[in-house]
């Protein structure tokens, strides 16, 4: 018998069916990819999967027995563990990494009222190292990376004796070295018998471990491909056409130069670089985590500052003191980590698609304070249509958006008005191969700006960008231009 065993298993939410009687299985020891294309069902399984949502039917088996979650702290008595992508309910500012990697254990039965600071920084530092990570116990939850609290998550997870583990887009913000380490924490938990659903977009993730690959479209498994994985295939079958991943065609930087960085210095300590954008050129900036990429976006939008230098815009000395005086210069910018930098939470008013769009430019849409829905519809209606977002309508929350069609929200965002320069941090993270492909179309189509873009994915440079360039210790290394072959790009982040 299968560990776990999938059938028929129907959701719907109003009119909108996210799934459709999807069925499939799982074996004790195995590493289950599960590729789809945003919207496709592959969140809503997961919250079955993980007590978050009931199905409306079909059923449901686990170990032989029925399985039917209401909570996820239900699911994981019974053996299912989820790490979701979003990491915001993992630990909040305030508590330390200590008491986020125990939080779960502070609300279980039998715990003692009174709690020592020794013992939680030694149960936290065993969860630790059976993970293979290595954190700061006593630093601040609130300010820690992407990628750390990932980390915290993970390592929690792992500190659970689950019979399945679920993880959500695992590696999004992990560096190179750190998704390796997961990597092989991993295959050594599949070696115990424990079974695993990884959710990722990254090709290179599933090719590194998965045994077999789950193919989701229109809330059903519509593939399944195993090992050695066909992604080509795969990936045809996810989105139901063709996708020719070709490499645009490179522009020159002929075009006027929007910004001019001299001798810029981000750390003291760091070696000077100059780099100079132009009029409609996308530029890519690509190395592991902690090499600078954010570091630099955030010091050209003002949000942090750099050690010593000059930057120029369209010829006029540029030094923003916030993102304030930023966004007033004519720069946009598009942050790491969309759940915590760019939505709205989903109990607040305005975390609507049309409200997403409009909050930096309410000033000037607004400027006597009488709020009108009108601009903010319009905008959002355009967007749906030149981006491809689906969604109920313009008045839809965000948070009922895929992955993808909040990216591509996002980028909406900032296309509304019109900039010299947008920034972008990891725009493709949670983003399947379709959506990617519809971004990646509406960044190239603007010529009347520069893009420069960070990611840690060599590959996503590759296909957006007229121009790669490398950061290693907070310095540009290298710039690739666009005749380099994509094996070449990839050699880069060895």
């Amino acid at each position: 018998m299968p560990l776990l065993h999938v059938e028929n298993i129907t959701r719907s939410f109003g009119s909108t069916r996210a799934l459709e009687g999807a069925h499939f299985s799982i074996e004790r020891g195995e590493i289950v990819a599960l590729m789809g294309a945003n919207g496709a069902g592959k969140s809503t399984l997961v919250k079955i999967l993980s007590g978050v949502l009931a199905a409306d039917g079909g059923t449901i088996s686990l170990n032989d027995r029925l399985f039917s979650p209401r909570s996820p702290s239900e699911a994981a008595r019974a053996g299912v563990v989820t790490v979701h992508q979003s990491t915001d309910l993992v630990g909040a500012a305030g508590l330390t990494v200590a008491d986020a990697l125990l939080l779960h254990r502070f609300a279980e039965r039998g715990t003692p009222f009174f709690v020592s600071r020794a013992s939680v920084r030694r149960q936290a530092r065993i969860m630790l190292d059976a993970a293979g990570f290595s954190l700061p116990l006593d630093r601040d939850f609130g300010d820690l990376t992407a990628a750390d609290r990932q980390l915290v998550a993970i390592a929690r997870a792992l500190a659970n004796k689950a019979d399945l583990l679920i993880l959500d887009e695992p590696t999004a913000s992990l560096s190179a070295d750190e998704s390796r380490r997961l990597f092989d924490i991993l295959l050594g938990l599949r070696a115990q018998g424990l079974a695993i659903l990884y959710i990722s977009h990254r090709t290179a993730d599933l090719e590194a471990i998965a045994d077999r690959a789950l193919v989701m479209r229109g809330g059903r498994v519509v593939g399944s491909f195993n090992r050695p994985i066909d992604f080509s295939s795969a990936i045809e079958t996810m989105i139901g056409r063709r996708l020719e991943a070709a490499r645009p065609d490179a522009r020159p930087a002929t075009g006027l130069a929007v910004l001019e960085m001299h001798d810029i210095r981000l750390l003291s300590t760091s070696a000077p670089f100059d780099l100079t954008l132009h009029e409609g050129e996308v530029v890519a900036i690509t190395g592991v985590l902690g090499s600078g990429k954010s570091h630099l976006l955030s010091a050209i939008f003002g949000a942090r500052g750099f050690a010593s230098g000059e930057m120029r815009l369209d010829g006029r000395s540029y030094r923003p003191r916030s993102p304030g005086d930023a966004i007033a210069a004519g720069i946009a910018m598009a942050a790491e980590d969309r759940h915590r930098s760019s939505l709205m939470p989903a109990a607040w008013p305005g975390n609507s698609l049309a409200a997403t769009i409009s909050l930096p430019h309410l000033s000037k849409w607004y400027p006597h304070g009488l709020l009108l829905g009108g601009r903010e519809r319009h905008e959002a209606e355009r967007a749906i249509s030149r981006l491809g977002i689906k969604a109920a309508g313009p008045l839809a929350s965000v948070w009922t958006l895929s992955g993808g069609n909040q990216q591509k929200t996002v980028i909406a965002r900032w296309e509304a008005e019109f900039s010299r320069l947008l920034l972008l941090d990891e725009p493709f993270q949670g983003v399947d191969v379709g959506a990617r492909h519809d971004i990646i179309q509406a960044i190239r189509a603007r010529t009347d700006r520069a893009t420069l873009i960070a990611t840690s994915d060599p590959e996503e440079a590759y296909e957006v960008a007229d121009r790669i360039l490398t950061i290693d210790r907070h310095s540009l290394l290298s710039d690739v231009i666009g005749a380099a072959s994509s094996s070449a790009i990839q050699g880069l982040s060895a």
